[in-house]
């Protein structure tokens, strides 16, 4: 935290609030308030060290770190398009010999700048066949991905061009294990005189070292509403996804055929098994109270493609739990993290831990449940504000990008410690799609509203901290 903001005594005060929701430490932490002696000083110090301006003052990062601008909005890919701005989610995938490729996407509506621009005219260097709506020359539907190669190396992009067209507001989504990026959009959008078809679907990209334009195909039985992110369990392949809605749920998808998200499956919500429809948000009273463990059941979406958005409605009367803004997801070693924005008294955001049952996605749960676990409501913006996009970073801490114009990018330890990674001094907007190299060795993130990529390099590993 900026000595500016809070005197130390105070971060430490705080550092050990927050820390009440993780791992059952609340007896050290609590002791570590009343004596802030030089041990518990150095134990609950921020690991990286003190946040240092850069020169060019756009962001703030410890010693030893440094970043690069390595992608902006407007300019010409390899596939001669533009790239499109208001970039979000990402997931990274190994290129083998150094480079990474990167899938990324456009959260964009008709106005916002496309990979023709600002124009609304179709684009002739797209095939029909690979833009999933072409709407009308009214309203274009510019959301979609854009994929790059990237050179650890030499810090430079090799290659870039647009791999999925024609879709909505491509907020998150998630990587699979079969090396591909699932793609979600966030809206709930008809057919109309100037849309073509219906919208608020998942779309899967092939992550390749080769440029394509993925088939738009999307992926119906994974359920149509307003989409935030996903993530896959590699062990069964089944998907948990968030919703972006103040009253939402959290869902699971099981496939018929594990890696094959095209054959279908059963969509399902989570429950609480101990009340029927539980308010999660805390809002006004604590219905979840912090490191408690609630065994769950899931209960299944009978009309997956509905023309209404009445699928959080559907999973709600048979006692689906009710969310504040799911937003980010991640899968770690053996559990799911997610986000949710305006979770909390203050509303500015929770982080919940789901561990799914040995048995996942099979008749035998029911007496061997999954868990869920609040594991943060900071309820303090000091140190966390809308948290959004979040990532595991490669030695188990969760990485979060906070959704404000003055953001930062906060880390959570195992041990339960908060710090700041990074602050956004020079470009009021979110940031967005923070995610790791294969090799741990770069962190991408974007800062949003203005169609920056930034590639972050430094001693990231926590664990080799002294």
């Amino acid at each position: 935290m900026s000595k500016s903001k809070s005197t130390r005594r105070k971060f430490i005060k705080q550092s050990s609030a927050i820390s009440l929701g993780f791992f059952g430490l609340q007896s050290f932490m609590i002791k570590g308030c009343d004596d802030p002696s030089g041990e518990v000083l150095q134990q609950l110090n921020m690991p990286y060290g003190q946040l240092f301006e850069d020169e060019n003052k756009l962001l703030k990062l410890p010693k030893g770190f440094t970043y690069k601008i390595i992608s902006r909005q407007g300019e010409k890919m390899s596939d001669g398009l533009l790239t499109p701005g208001l970039p979000d989610g990402m997931a990274t995938f190994d290129g083998g010999e150094g480079k990474v490729i990167v899938v990324r996407n456009h959260e964009l509506i008709s106005a916002d700048f496309g990979a023709a621009g600002k124009t609304n005219g179709v684009n002739p260097d797209i095939p029909e066949e690979k833009i999933f709506d072409l709407g009308s020359s009214k309203v274009r539907c510019k959301g979609g991905t854009t994929t790059f190669v990237y050179n650890e190396a030499t810090g430079e992009i090799e290659s870039s061009w647009l791999s999925l067209a024609g879709t909505i507001r491509n907020c998150a989504g998630g990587s699979t294990p079969w090396n591909s990026w699932v793609s979600c959009e966030e809206t709930f959008v008809g057919k109309s005189k100037n849309l073509k078809k219906r919208h608020g679907y998942n779309f899967e990209v092939p992550a390749t070292l080769t440029p394509s334009l993925a088939d738009p195909i999307p992926l119906t039985a994974m359920g149509r509403f307003n989409h935030e992110a996903i993530c896959v369990d590699s062990n069964t392949g089944i998907v948990y996804q968030t919703e972006d809605r103040n009253d939402s749920c959290i869902y699971r998808f099981i496939p018929n055929e594990k890696g094959n998200l095209k054959a279908g499956g059963k969509l399902q919500a989570l429950a609480i098994k101990v009340k029927k429809k539980k308010d999660t948000r805390n809002w006004e009273i604590n219905e979840m109270p912090i490191n408690k463990k609630l065994r769950v059941e899931w209960v299944d979406i009978e009309d997956v493609n509905p023309t209404k958005d009445s699928i959080r409605y559907q999973a709600q009367e048979k006692g689906a739990a009710i969310f504040a803004r799911g937003e980010g997801m991640w899968f770690g070693e053996k559990e799911v993290y997610f986000a949710c924005t305006s979770g909390g008294l203050k509303k500015w955001g929770q982080v919940f831990r789901y561990v799914p049952s040995p048995v996942e996605g099979t008749d035998l749960e029911k007496d061997q449940p999954g868990t869920l676990e609040l594991f943060l409501e900071p309820n303090d913006k000091e140190m966390l504000q809308n948290c959004d996009n979040l990532t595991v970073a490669p030695w188990g801490d969760i990485i979060m990008c906070e959704d404000r114009a003055t953001p930062n990018i906060v880390g959570v330890t195992p041990s339960g410690r908060m710090y700041r990674i990074a602050e956004n001094i020079g470009r009021p907007s979110e940031f967005a799609g923070g995610v790791f190299s294969p090799s741990g060795k770069t962190f991408f993130v974007n800062i949003q509203h203005f169609g920056l990529t930034i590639a972050i390099s430094g001693p990231w590993d926590i664990t080799k901290q002294g």
